[in-house]
């Protein structure tokens, strides 16, 4: 490792003042070296992939677990990392800036919030916004140049949701959120809708819609655009056609696995 925490974090918010940039999102240390290595610039982690890679389902890891994954992964790599933080494993919003702490503490260049209650359904707008507020209060304190992501997951259940969302993620920025966030928005101007909703505050879309391109995130004017589970899913989907043609007896699945030289060669590197 060549970079302080502190130069890391310098660089993350560096990336939020321009230009278009894929934040990938790795699930453990191996995977975040090798997007390290291929030449990526930032990096997000992923509840959902980290949950899977500890034989769990979303959200069913502790916040302890995640506060040990996020420092592993940020001791492992000269690149700033975006903490997937759920929704601050508390309800109440001191109890969100308690555990903001220490995320913080694990090196981290940014963190998102989500409005996701412990039901699985969404705070209310005015209760959400406290607890980003509360959020930021936190990071404010620490003296810590870190960014702080609002996050509202209402279009992943109702990709109709367009105009809730938007006020919320407005709300969020006035609250002192650094970037906003929306997953499950798809189309091209409802896109460009939720930039025009938050400028001139950086938008992070998740990439749902594969079909469209970094240039066409560009000219919509957003800022970063990650991938949260996908990657590991890919990962998985591989595997899990190889263990059922072992199941079959058969192993010609086993052909399409990366050379251990090419592995090797790019971990020796690391």
């Amino acid at each position: 490792m060549t970079k302080t925490v502190a130069e890391k974090r310098a660089a993350f918010r560096k990336l939020h003042e321009g230009g278009t940039f894929i934040l990938p999102n790795p699930w453990d240390v191996g995977s975040a070296r090798m997007l390290e290595i291929l030449g990526f610039a930032a990096l997000a982690s992923t509840s959902s992939g980290y949950a899977w890679s500890r034989g769990r389902p979303d959200y069913a890891v502790s916040r302890d677990d995640v506060l040990a994954h996020l420092t592993e992964l940020a001791a492992a790599v000269d690149l700033p990392i975006n903490a997937d933080f759920e929704s601050g494993f508390a309800r109440e919003p001191e109890d969100v800036a308690t555990n903001i702490e220490r995320a913080i503490a694990t090196g981290i260049a940014g963190l998102s919030i989500e409005d996701r209650d412990e039901k699985g359904g969404l705070y209310d707008k005015s209760f959400a916004v406290e607890r980003i507020a509360a959020a930021r209060r936190a990071i404010d304190r620490s003296g810590a140049d870190v960014l702080l992501v609002a996050r509202t997951e209402g279009l992943l259940s109702d990709r109709t949701a367009l105009a809730p969302a938007l006020d919320k993620l407005a709300a969020f920025a006035a609250a002192g959120a650094d970037v906003l966030y929306a997953p499950g928005v798809t189309d091209k101007a409802d896109i460009a809708a939720l930039v025009r909703a938050v400028a001139p505050k950086p938008v992070n879309v998740l990439a749902i819609n594969t079909e469209i391109t970094l240039d066409e995130y560009a000219q919509l004017g957003v800022r970063r655009i990650s991938v949260g589970g996908a990657l590991a899913r890919v990962a998985w989907a591989g595997a899990l056609t190889a263990m059922r043609e072992l199941q079959q007896g058969r192993f010609q699945g086993l052909s399409a696995g990366a050379p251990s030289k090419t592995l090797n060669g790019m971990f020796s590197a690391s």
